[in-house]
């Protein structure tokens, strides 16, 4: 059996060059005692605050907020290199200490710039050096009510480690301390199995080693099943706390009005999926019909419904289909991608420890950081493609905004990255000639549907449900939230599909949950690159579609969304959608 590599063997090239961020781990102590000093700083404006000294508080905090992420990012980055590490464990634990004191120490400035007239603030933000200012004071303003006194403001943010807490617990069980049988091939050789390859062996053409996956993988979660539903709910716990007392009507209207999305978005995507659901069935059905199957499992899901397709693409000839795929956006957006490729922003290869999945992060200054666990396949080249998405939104972003609008909302975030998986589908339909290989790329089209949009929704409706009956005082254990789960799976793939024990409990793999209400945005944010990839290809929309980048959190998500020519706050995007996943459906079924 072939072993997993240890951090120490994947080659240098291979690897992120996280050296950009932070020189060493010396410098980084160096600059956390630096930082903790400097910090203080902010005690000479505590209940002193006024509109002629606001301003340069407010540019301080901002010096202080971007030394100190860049710090967390660091640490938490060498953490997920390799989870097992005890010195970037312990490093990591600094980070969230300093993290927790920033937020003490940063706790009475909101409280403190809501007292002060609201008139004479926006006076002086009509000033050239304050009105970068004027998109975070109005947004301040308008959560007025959601903001606690100087002291319970304080007070909560020295709960920041406790509410973090499960996530943290979670996150270590799942990447470092978790570990999954080996499974046998039909040769009877050791498989080692894991969570970055998982999926592959769900796409595997040999349906008994599905199987055995599939088993094997959930079976070690339903060992901790106690343990990790009690770290769940102690989540949603925490996330009621915290809407609780900051006067929200629930932890959903908490999650969402921070961003000043409408409720209505969040349960409109659920109402229309649903009501798409009879398309998602008919897929199963032809799944069914095309693997020749009497009955279909959830471990066939996965499974390739086109024979002898070669799906294999290492990572060279991934980045070059995506380069060629993405033209489309111009020039300059090739140039900053190649650019990433070439100067180690991304972190390629699995390792011992490394966290599972794949993700982007950084912090403003520098270059964005992207960790993969690439395989060999057309599905990892799609995440390449979402990720440099995310990339490169980061960039563009950071190149034109201040550093207080230097991010972006989690509802813009997978936008992007779906934009890039979008062109480069479209580009692989386009020159594809290969009847063979078009069926693949169309069942692989309708498999991001079912993943991304379907999926997605399914999670979130889970969510919704789990956090309505919780703030209900109604009480969950392993077994319950099971039941939830398995009535969810029933709904959303029909009754053709046979509801194996394994998927009622796969709620408990997914570690977008301790964020919560973080997941609907991947549906959304599909929904939306539909729209904007038929923009960009068909009516010369590369422009409108970089500003969108351009934009951070300079505005409200769902007005930069507007600005750019898709709006959100209707359901026509989703509906445009899910149409385009009907014509697939239908395609597919016809083609022999």
């Amino acid at each position: 059996m072939e072993k997993l590599k240890k951090r120490n063997q994947i080659d240098e090239k291979y690897k992120w060059k996280i050296q950009d961020l932070v020189p060493s781990d010396e410098d980084w102590e160096k600059r956390y005692c630096l930082i903790k000093k400097e910090l203080q700083k902010l005690d000479e404006f505590k209940q002193n605050l006024n509109v002629s000294n606001i301003f340069t508080c407010l540019n301080i905090k901002d010096k202080l907020s971007n030394e100190m992420l860049t710090l967390y990012v660091y640490a938490n980055l060498k953490l997920n290199e390799d989870s097992t590490n005890s010195f970037y464990q312990a490093m990591s634990n600094k980070a969230d200490s300093l993290m927790s004191y920033y937020q003490s120490k940063v706790s009475f400035l909101e409280p403190e710039i809501l007292n002060i007239d609201e008139k004479a603030i926006l006076l002086e933000l009509e000033k050239e050096e304050n009105i970068v200012y004027k998109q975070y004071i109005q947004n301040l303003f308008r959560m007025k009510k959601h903001i606690l006194s100087a002291k319970e403001e304080e007070i909560l943010a020295k709960t920041y480690e406790i509410c973090e807490a499960a996530g943290s617990i979670y996150s270590m069980i799942d990447n470092a301390d978790l570990k999954f049988e080996p499974i046998q091939d039909e040769n009877g050789n050791l498989l080692e199995l894991t969570s970055g390859n998982f999926i592959s062996y769900l796409e595997n053409t040999d349906r008994n080693l599905r199987k055995k996956a599939f088993k094997s993988y959930y079976q070690s979660y339903y060992n901790l099943k106690n343990t990790i539903a009690t770290i769940y709910t102690s989540s949603v716990k925490s996330d009621i706390f915290n809407a609780k007392v900051r006067n929200y009507n629930s932890s959903l209207e908490k999650a969402l009005f921070e961003t000043n999305v409408p409720i209505e978005v969040y349960k409109n995507l659920i109402l229309t999926v649903n009501k798409f659901l009879p398309a998602m069935h008919k897929y199963i059905k032809l799944r069914k019909k095309r693997l020749n199957l009497d009955e279909i499992h959830f471990y066939d899901l996965y499974a390739p419904i086109v024979e002898n397709v070669d799906t294999k693409i290492d990572f060279e000839k991934a980045k070059d289909t995506i380069l060629k795929a993405l033209k489309p956006l111009g020039q300059d957006y090739i140039n900053t991608l190649e650019n990433a490729f070439q100067n180690r922003w991304i972190d390629i290869y699995e390792n011992v420890g490394k966290r599972s999945g794949a993700y982007v992060w950084g912090s403003y200054g520098c270059h964005p950081f992207v960790s993969l666990n690439y395989k060999d396949n057309i599905n990892n080249m799609f995440t390449l493609a979402h990720e440099m998405g995310h990339a490169l939104h980061s960039h563009y972003t950071q190149q034109n905004q201040p550093y207080i609008y230097g991010n972006y909302t989690i509802f813009l975030a997978e936008v992007a990255s779906t934009v890039n998986e979008a062109l480069l589908m479209e580009y692989l339909l386009e020159t594809t000639k290969d009847k063979n290989q078009k069926m693949y790329l169309l069942n692989y089209f309708m498999e991001q549907f079912r993943t991304t949009l379907f999926r997605q929704t399914m999670f979130a409706e889970f969510e919704m449900i789990v956090h309505e009956k919780m703030e209900q005082d109604i009480p969950f254990v392993f077994e319950t939230l099971c039941e939830e789960y398995k009535n969810l799976n029933k709904k959303y793939y029909g009754e053709d599909i046979i509801l194996d024990e394994e998927i009622c409990y796969e709620w408990a793999r997914i570690p977008h949950f301790y964020n919560a209400f973080y997941v609907y945005q991947y549906a959304t944010g599909y929904s939306c690159a539909i729209a904007f990839a038929e923009k960009i290809l068909k009516e010369n929309g590369a422009e409108k579609y970089l500003g969108f980048l351009k934009s951070g959190s300079s505005d409200y998500s769902t007005e930069i969304l507007k600005k750019a020519g898709v709006d959100m706050t209707k359901t026509e995007p989703i509906e445009k959608a899910l149409k385009v996943f009907e014509n697939l459906v239908d395609e597919m079924d016809k083609m022999n």
